[in-house]
């Protein structure tokens, strides 16, 4: 029996905050479906060139107050970053919080619009410890 990867959908409350988050890591708005009968719209954003591995993000247009305040039943999405220090500092300058910072230049936890949980990894080998970063504490949760 053989399994193929779809996407991962995750449930948003502004689609223009989610959208522009993760356009911030990188992620391309490569298929939208409206539904004005179910009145949701389901926008798929995927890695340039990647397009077999989407992230869904659905948005309910008359709101969605079922969505919970913490989305931790959900796990995380992970993406695989050429310099995680580049991209912690990029994702920093544009007002998102980095929540488990790269501290090993490896790994780092950030969060979207909607609470979820987004694991970035660096690609290869751990990048060598350097400031901010080696000595900056967590926030929140991750």
């Amino acid at each position: 029996m053989k399994l193929r990867y779809l996407h991962t959908m995750v449930r948003v409350k502004n689609l223009e905050d989610s959208m522009r988050f993760y356009g911030l890591l990188g992620l391309e708005k490569i298929r939208q479906m409206d539904s004005e009968q179910g009145r949701f719209s389901l926008i798929f954003m995927a890695p340039p060139g990647q397009p077999e591995c989407p992230v869904e993000l659905t948005y309910n247009w008359d709101g969605d107050d079922g969505l919970p305040s913490d989305s931790r039943h959900f796990g995380h999405l992970a993406y695989e970053v050429e310099d995680i220090y580049k991209m912690c500092q990029h994702l920093m300058d544009n007002g998102v919080t980095i929540n488990r910072p790269p501290r090993d230049g490896h790994m780092a936890f950030i969060r979207s619009p909607d609470n979820i949980s987004v694991e970035l990894l660096q690609a290869g080998d751990a990048l060598p410890p350097q400031e901010p970063w080696a000595s900056m504490e967590n926030t929140g949760h991750w």
